[in-house]
């Protein structure tokens, strides 16, 4: 997946949006909300087994997995699906400040319905992120790299980052499995696409 937009996004706005938000732009706001709009797209990733049924949750609760110094912890950042960079940001910078100083409750660490974890931050290249029960999904985020792609028939060194998506094969299907994979790569590699809802 391409990074060059999304990067370009952040650049171009970092100052004006610090300036009005008291936070900075990361990346981690750009792939919730790339996350929240995959989901809403393809609603059976963010269900959940429940005995013999199948639940559909009408919400959103994205678990972010937080390096501390004591292991990996990961807070949830409730109702996404409502929320702006801003609001994201804020909640990511507040959960993590929490989980570096181990002031987390349980109820901050209970009750995602998705959970996105990072291991580029240590240099993961590729990595098969494990899925954190009762979720059915877990999206692996990695390093960006540098790498050579063709654009209009020539090579040209962007941004790249690998993707995985672990999922309970149950109840989802690689269809939906890759639609919502791809549905992340179109949003971030353009991120004009959340603004216009396309």
């Amino acid at each position: 997946m391409c990074k060059t937009n999304l990067m370009k996004l952040r650049t171009d706005y970092k100052d004006e949006f610090v300036k009005k938000h008291g936070v900075k732009l990361g990346l981690m706001s750009c792939f919730v909300k790339a996350a929240v709009s995959a989901l809403q797209n393809q609603p059976i990733v963010n269900a959940v087994i429940d005995g013999d049924d199948i639940i559909y949750r009408d919400y959103i609760d994205v678990s972010v997995a937080v390096g501390t110094s004591k292991g990996l912890v990961v807070p949830v950042i409730r109702d996404t699906e409502g929320m702006n960079f801003a609001d994201i940001e804020k909640g990511i910078n507040s959960l993590a400040k929490k989980a570096t100083e181990g002031a987390l409750s349980i109820d901050e660490m209970a009750g995602g319905t998705f959970t996105i974890s990072n291991g580029g931050v240590y240099g993961s290249l590729i990595s098969t992120p494990i899925i954190n029960p009762p979720q059915s999904a877990i999206l692996g985020m990695h390093s960006i790299v540098q790498r050579p792609v063709v654009v209009d028939g020539s090579i040209l060194a962007r941004p790249m980052m690998y993707l995985a998506l672990t999922y309970d094969h149950r109840l989802i299907d690689g269809r939906e499995a890759v639609l919502f994979l791809r549905r992340i790569k179109d949003v971030v590699e353009d991120p004009r696409r959340l603004l216009l809802d396309i």
